[in-house]
Order: structure tokens, then sequence, then C-alpha cells
């Protein structure tokens, strides 16, 4: 698929779940992407790399939206938007990525929500449409998603979707400027192959 097919086409690769559909990211949806991120600026960040300092620019939207491209067409990472099914609002994005194939055969998810839509269900529904997508379409057979400890709200999604604590890495990503232990879960198709 060629970049402005996934910038300005109603590209076909839609999900849905309880109260949320997901799709790709649009050019169309940047002021409404960034006044999401920009007034859950400080819910977000504790939970989130450090944002560069152009992050809600028109131009690294751009770009994020190239790089987005690039993985779906290499078929290692499938981000989308979330919005709520009820009114149409944009309430947060979930991505599939490091996606590996072989012996693997599994990817990580990763999410977050706007401050204004938490605890109504829609992570949790986020989080079982991209499982569901996961085995179903892409046939991956695990899919693993890893939280900061302290983040009690993240690890509740996680375990109402179904996904097992397997552990703990020390270290394990740079968020909010430090590197950050993470617990770490799983899910394993329901159907292996």
């Amino acid at each position: 698929m060629a970049l402005l097919d996934w910038i300005s086409s109603d590209h076909d690769l839609r999900l849905e779940h309880g109260g949320v559909r997901l799709r790709p990211h649009r050019l169309a949806d940047f002021a409404e992407w960034v006044s999401l991120r920009e007034g859950s600026r400080t819910f977000l960040q504790p939970w989130e790399p450090t944002w560069p300092g152009d992050d809600l620019t028109r131009g690294a939207y751009r770009r994020r939206l190239a790089a987005y491209a690039q993985d779906l067409e290499r078929g290692v990472a499938y981000p989308f938007l979330v919005f709520a099914k009820d009114d149409g609002a944009m309430v947060g994005g979930i991505t599939l990525s490091n996606v590996r194939r072989g012996v693997a055969q599994m990817g990580s998810i990763g999410y977050w929500v706007g401050a204004a839509f938490t605890r109504r269900g829609h992570t949790t529904s986020a989080v079982r449409a991209i499982t569901r997508f996961s085995f179903q379409r892409l046939g991956l057979h695990r899919v693993e998603a890893a939280c900061i400890p302290t983040n009690t709200a993240s690890r509740g999604v996680l375990l109402k979707a179904g996904f097992v604590q397997e552990g703990m890495a020390r270290d394990y990503l740079r968020i909010d400027g430090a590197w950050r232990d993470h617990l770490l879960f799983g899910l394993i198709s329901p159907n292996p192959g």
C-alpha cells in the first residue's frame, strides 16, 4: 500500500469490540488527536516515553503516519486509533507492534487512553479487539504486553482482557525519562495451531 493511500483513504483495516471501533490514523484526525493528547498530557506522561518537543505538531504527526505506513507494509506493526461507538469520539490509541513471524508468531501491544475516557471499558474493549485480530486475522500464537508495576489501571485492563502476568523485567523500557521496571503479561491464542 502506498503512503498516500494510508494517509488519505478509508483503509479497510477496521476492528470493533464492545463499545469501541478501531481504525488506522488519518491526516484528518490530527486536530482531534492533538486535542486529546494535549488535554491528557499530565495523565499520560508518567506512563509513556518522554514526548519530543515537537510531538504535537502537524509535521511530527505526518512523520508518525509515514512510519506507521512503512510498518504496516512490512507487517511489523498495526497502529489504530480508538473511537467510542456511541458518539464517535476519539478516546485513545492502541498498537500491535514488534510482530515476529517464523517460530515466534507473536507481537506486543501498547495502548493509551485520554484522561476524560478512563474507567469506561474502552481500553479493555480495544485490547480484546486487537488480540482477536492478532489471533484470527494475523494467525499469531502469542500476544505480549507490559506495564509499570504502579500502573494498576493498566494491569487491570490486561487481566480483564485475559492476559496472564508472567514476570517482571528490570529496567525494561525508558519511560518518562528513566528506565523503569515492567510487569510482563502474555496471552496465548485460544486456537493454537
